[in-house]
């Protein structure tokens, strides 16, 4: 049987990776992006993977993996963004954005655990091309929440969106092989 937690932090930490290099390379640039901006920033990788899966002929020789890679770490940094709310200018060190970070994907793991459970992990029996698909919906969701200034009636706030994208993309992953690749 597999073993969701330990193939989630195995994706998590080639995330992880990622982000404190590049914030070792930038800093905290993003720090200056507000919501719409960082939204926008995932629909455009979501976009591409969308086109991906669908295009029969790539003329640029990449697969779906980073493009995933790139919607957790643009929505763990909306999700920081959202407690810290957008600067003028860059703030953060990487130790300061890497416990961020962290704490942003453990609140994320905890709610994946959750549902995972309640959800016998259906997952497992998707399709990739399926969870595209959801993010693409989460994304329009948040747009939408956006642009209602936040306020929602009945629906579960904009956090919860960007934790699902992460979810989604991480089981993605997984379900590509991502990790075991690594």
């Amino acid at each position: 049987m597999k073993n969701t937690s330990q193939e989630y932090d195995k994706v998590i930490a080639i995330c992880r990776s990622l982000f404190t290099n590049k914030m070792q390379d930038y800093g905290s640039a993003w720090r200056i992006l507000r919501l719409p901006s960082l939204t926008d920033q995932i629909f455009i990788k979501a976009q591409r993977i969308r086109s991906l899966q669908e295009n029969e002929v790539r003329k640029i020789d990449e697969d779906e993996s980073g493009e995933f890679i790139g919607i957790i770490n643009y929505s763990i940094m909306a999700l920081i963004q959202l407690e810290l709310g957008v600067v003028d200018q860059p703030d953060l060190n990487v130790e300061k954005a890497t416990k961020l970070y962290d704490a942003k994907v453990q609140l994320t793991k905890d709610l994946m655990e959750a549902k995972n459970h309640d959800y016998g992990e259906a997952w497992r029996d998707m399709r990739v091309s399926s969870l595209t698909d959801l993010i693409l919906q989460k994304l329009l969701r948040v747009k939408q929440i956006e642009d209602n200034k936040g306020k929602t009636i009945v629906s579960e706030g904009i956090d919860a969106n960007y934790q699902d994208m992460i979810n989604y993309s991480v089981f993605a992953l997984i379900l590509m092989g991502f990790a075991d690749k690594k």
